[in-house]
């Protein structure tokens, strides 16, 4: 059979088509989400595992490792089989490829999410209601700067967590194969890598807390969550100038987001808020109030004006012009690599 694309251009198409329908869909409510999948196999998982590791950390850390593998592992599976799927009968395995490759992208949930808490100011309460559905913060008390603030920083930390990793992944698996070709080949492709940083990401989201039992339940999880999210944090940190219209600024900002994300704990949330927060020149970062306590968190671009409604919208537009930003470089690095047609570059 002809393939429908040269070689690895098909797994390119099939990103970029995965990125439009996620901003033209999203997740729509009703319809089953893979992280939901991944969220009840982690509870299942879980109850076993904490009845035998009790409070003993060594137990707890390999039970971790066991839920870790089983999960990741689980999800790279089940997109690879996929992917064979649409190498072999295209016309049924490249739509569920391509719903599932969309799945893994939040470009237009965050977007909506965030928007949602702009619409609701300046009534507090409501406004305060529907940030804590997208932050890890105490809300209660926070006023209409504050809420500002943390809008900000949601939209600009899980534009990396909920965007750019899995798109990242997304891209390094249609460098290593393409279709129908992917049906003749072992390796991964865009879905499996995808989906098992989707398992990494949901892991840490529900296990990656430094509290009871989830101090040595959750560390598998949370170190490679970190591990898979490192390069695209900094990747969006490189490139975020481009998407700005300051190539003059790329090194300095770069520079400037890796000094200053550096206080933050996380070794990927500093990084991208600081990219973000140089692009879209708003000041980011103070005191934040979590279940644990108060922690004090990196001021960064402390030169800018605070968080406004237009700065949030302008860190919400970066977002999206770094989105089509990355499709085309890579592209275009496709192409310099002799794996994309050039007339299909044309």
């Amino acid at each position: 059979m002809a393939p429908w694309l040269p070689w690895h251009g098909q797994g390119l198409a099939l990103d970029a088509g995965a990125c439009l329908l996620d901003r033209l869909v999203g997740d729509p409510r009703p319809w089953l989400h893979p992280v939901q999948v991944m969220g009840w196999v982690i509870g299942w998982l879980r109850r076993p595992a904490e009845a035998w590791a009790g409070d003993q950390p060594a137990r707890l850390r390999l039970m971790g490792l066991g839920i870790t593998l089983v999960l990741v592992l689980g999800s790279a599976l089940v997109g690879w089989s996929l992917e064979r799927l649409a190498g072999r009968w295209p016309l049924v395995g490249l739509p569920l490829l391509l719903i599932g490759l969309a799945s893994a992208l939040a470009g237009r949930s965050l977007e909506q999410a965030v928007r949602r808490v702009l619409r609701a100011l300046p009534d507090l309460g409501e406004a305060r209601s529907r940030l804590a559905w997208i932050v890890g913060r105490q809300v209660d008390g926070l006023n209409g700067g504050e809420i500002l603030r943390a809008a900000a920083e949601t939209a600009s930390e899980n534009a990396v967590d909920g965007l750019f990793a899995p798109l990242f992944w997304m891209l390094v698996g249609a460098a290593l194969v393409g279709w129908p070709q992917a049906a003749f080949t072992p390796r991964p492709g865009p879905l499996a890598l995808a989906w098992a940083f989707k398992a990494a990401s949901t892991l840490d989201s529900m296990l990656g807390y430094k509290i009871g039992r989830l101090r040595w339940l959750g560390t598998a999880g949370a170190r490679l969550d970190d591990g898979l999210t490192w390069c695209p944090a900094r990747l969006v940190a490189l490139t975020l100038p481009l998407a700005a219209g300051r190539p003059d600024r790329l090194l300095g900002w770069f520079a400037a987001a890796l000094r200053e994300g550096a206080a933050d704990p996380s070794p990927n949330a500093g990084v991208s808020q600081a990219a973000f927060a140089m692009a879209a020149q708003v000041r980011l970062g103070g005191v934040n109030r979590y279940a644990d306590g108060p922690k004090a968190k990196p001021v960064l671009a402390a030169f800018a004006p605070p968080s406004d409604p237009a700065a949030v919208e302008r860190i919400l537009g970066l977002t999206l012009r770094l989105e089509v930003l990355w499709l085309g470089l890579a592209l275009l690095g496709l192409t310099a690599l002799g794996v994309v047609p050039p007339g299909l570059a044309a």
